[in-house]
């Protein structure tokens, strides 16, 4: 049985993952041991392996390798929750994921096990496969949340001929997701767009869909703000409001642009906000927005008068 107590505990994972806040952070705060997660080209001081645990995620990268080589640790692990340490498993598997298990899990099995690392896995199959390397099952365990507050899923859904929109849009969404971990973002895009914004967390991208389809989208989910930015070119002077209608339908709030066709329907700090096309001060207001839940829910309410107020049944 581990004991990790009173121990500082390295985890090395090759970036945020399920299988580190299933069963490995969950293990460590069992244990009373204090986590530290580095990714594969960070690594600790020379002198800071010598005196702590290791825990491989799934994947043991070279660096790491060539530390411990010169720094052994206090203990090492390797967590597998898949068959990653049998070649014979991976068959139907597509040829470069199985170049990368080869290359990060397989061939380091001999080197692990010359210097006593142990092995821990994710269900009975795997432990009683590995049962004469000693392997230790673990269970997962549901992920503990670290947002302060409920998350807040701001949107914007713009078909293909806001592109420019949309580009305006990403530095925004970027300062505001980056500063604040409450927020999720969704997007409707093509792959062009799923480029530019998979780079960042909590950003959904989603295909296009059918009129039919994305109206009753908008009833079944959950959504709180709504963005509309509109560039001043000659196309977007030829737009409606429209959008005010999805996003109150959605059960959002909006913030739409000043000076262009939202105007017509929307009062700033009544029934949405309208604000210039600066990035800045659309960062800033979004993020104000996202705290304030009062100021949400009466704007909301407002919003929601003009909509039935407009003629929609």
């Amino acid at each position: 049985m581990l004991s990790l107590e009173n121990n500082r505990v390295l985890v090395v994972e090759e970036k945020p993952n399920p299988s580190t806040d299933f069963f490995i952070l969950p293990l460590v705060r069992r244990w009373g041991g204090e986590c530290v997660r580095f990714s594969f080209s960070d690594l600790p001081r020379m002198d800071e392996a010598c005196e702590n645990i290791v825990i491989f995620v799934r994947y043991i990268p070279w660096q790491w390798k060539k530390l411990l080589a010169q720094h052994s640790a206090k203990e090492v692990y390797l967590f597998i929750d898949d068959d990653l340490l049998d070649f014979r498993a991976w068959a139907g598997l597509p040829i470069h994921y199985q170049w990368k298990l080869f290359r990060l899990s397989y061939i380091h099995q001999r080197w692990l096990k010359s210097i006593g690392g142990k092995l821990l896995v994710s269900n009975p199959y795997l432990q009683q496969k590995y049962a004469r390397w000693g392997a230790v099952g673990i269970e997962p365990k549901p992920v503990a949340s670290t947002e302060k507050g409920a998350q807040i899923t701001v949107f914007y859904h713009g078909s293909g001929s806001h592109k420019a929109d949309i580009q305006w849009l990403y530095p925004v969404i970027e300062s505001v997701i980056t500063s604040n971990e409450s927020v999720c973002f969704q997007i409707i895009g093509d792959a062009s767009v799923n480029k530019q914004f998979r780079c960042l967390e909590r950003v959904n991208v989603l295909h296009p869909m059918p009129w039919a389809t994305y109206r009753q989208f908008l009833k079944s989910g959950r959504f709180d703000i709504g963005l509309a930015p509109l560039l001043d070119s000659h196309f977007n002077r030829a737009r409606s409001y429209t959008k005010f209608f999805d996003i109150t339908m959605a059960g959002a709030v909006g913030i739409y642009t000043q000076d262009s066709v939202y105007q017509a329907i929307v009062q700033h700090q009544v029934n949405g906000l309208l604000l210039p096309m600066d990035q800045q001060i659309w960062a800033a207001e979004l993020s104000a927005l996202v705290s304030d839940s009062v100021l949400r829910a009466q704007l909301f309410e407002n919003a929601s008068q003009t909509y039935h107020l407009s003629g929609i049944k």
